[in-house]
């Protein structure tokens, strides 16, 4: 495997899979450019060493054919900005105009291929759509950690076509040193919070962590099934019924291997989802009746603050409330504030999963954590142990 430090990039066209599936509003205009900026680095330093640059991606989820909403012709203005060149856009990802245009770019010049999901072809992992990619460049650089876990044509399949010519770039990099922090170097002690809404959606994640942390924190609409599996009275919050038993396992493979599990003691309840709603601060196993748990309370803000304030390491997924609401945000941003302030004091986190991801940004911490993960479903099957193809597909040759 290339590193993209030393490779030489002078004379040479790179074919660079990145992450552009960005927020449009109805104007076509983008709303969040994160993932866009977070490319940056590798483009300029491909194109500032000479070579030049195709960039590919994706954008939302057309049904394999031209959807204008979703055309990448609407990102070429910001990227030329951001790039401070002029972005050529080719009208499609392959074929004999896309090729002729790639041809004639000089070193330094950058291009934008149109929505490689325009393809069936390009979800399918197909090689022949790979290979007419491949033919646009003599090497291939992937930056989309956010489509890592994904074996389609523009990650897993063309880069099976450049035997040695392959790397990742600065994000990628980025983000699997992150995650290496945490899962195989974490300095002790080592905490992870897990909110959101489903247990289903975690167990695997929290399975593999329960080896690794000092502390896993629960929380979010998932506490509320472990509070069922250990008698608890749920009222009308989200419980998965079918997940209490594998939440009382968990709680005892914690138990087994001197994990300390820490669930919520008292919650915000109210009688409705809505910002007009009655509510009113109860323990988190009397919840009456006709009543949903929809935040963290005083009492719990107070001990998880303390044991993230005491982390070396700090791995955050999931919110812990409706935080979208602001009548129920206080408990996410109160662990947003205390990530923070425990990265300002020495403490490697990281935040990874839309809705933390979302917190983070919302209450304008990214830049007061260590690291910001781009894609929160490739995040959690690296965290789950899994090999992620568009990973494997370059470090297979190392």
């Amino acid at each position: 495997m290339r590193h993209i430090d030393s490779y030489n990039f002078s004379g040479k066209r790179a074919l660079i899979r990145v992450d552009f599936n960005v927020p449009l509003n109805e104007n076509f205009e983008i709303t969040d450019d994160n993932r866009i900026r977070a490319a940056i680095p590798t483009i300029k330093k491909i194109t500032d060493s000479g070579g030049s640059a195709v960039i590919m991606s994706h954008l939302g989820r057309p049904d394999g054919s031209y959807e204008e909403k979703y055309s990448l012709r609407y990102i070429v203005p910001h990227l030329s900005k951001l790039t401070g060149k002029e972005v050529k856009f080719a009208t499609d990802c392959i074929g004999d105009e896309t090729v002729k245009m790639a041809n004639q770019l000089l070193p330094g010049e950058i291009m934008l291929l149109e929505n490689l999901r325009f393809y069936k072809a390009e979800t399918k992992g197909d090689r022949d759509f790979a290979k007419k990619l491949a033919e646009l460049a003599d090497v291939y650089v992937n930056d989309a950690f956010g489509t890592a876990h994904r074996a389609h044509a523009s990650t897993a399949r063309v880069s099976e076509l450049f035997a040695e010519e392959k790397m990742f770039g600065y994000l990628m990099e980025k983000e699997l040193e992150s995650m290496e922090k945490v899962l195989n170097k974490a300095e002790k002690p080592f905490t992870t919070i897990m909110g959101g809404a489903k247990v289903s959606e975690k167990i695997l994640i929290i399975e593999n962590l329960l080896n690794q942390v000092d502390n896993l924190i629960i929380g979010g609409g998932l506490a509320y099934t472990f509070i069922k599996a250990s008698g608890g009275k749920t009222g009308s919050s989200s419980v998965e019924e079918d997940r209490i038993e594998i939440a009382k396992k968990l709680v005892s493979i914690a138990k087994e291997k001197g994990v300390n599990l820490v669930l919520p003691v008292d919650n915000v309840v109210a009688d409705k989802l809505s910002n007009d709603s009655k509510t009113k601060e109860v323990p988190i196993d009397e919840i009456p009746d006709g009543w949903m748990g929809l935040d963290i309370g005083a009492k719990t803000i107070e001990k998880f603050t303390s044991i993230i304030k005491s982390s070396k390491t700090i791995l955050w997924n999931g919110p812990l409330g409706v935080f979208e609401i602001e009548k129920f945000e206080n408990g996410t941003k109160s662990i947003a504030n205390a990530i923070s302030e425990a990265t300002s004091n020495g403490a490697f986190s990281l935040i990874g999963g839309g809705d933390s991801v979302g917190a983070i940004k919302k209450y304008k911490l990214e830049n007061k954590v260590s690291f910001v993960s781009t894609g929160g479903g490739a995040m959690l099957e690296y965290m789950e142990g899994k090999i992620l193809p568009g990973i494997e597909a370059i470090r297979g040759s190392e």
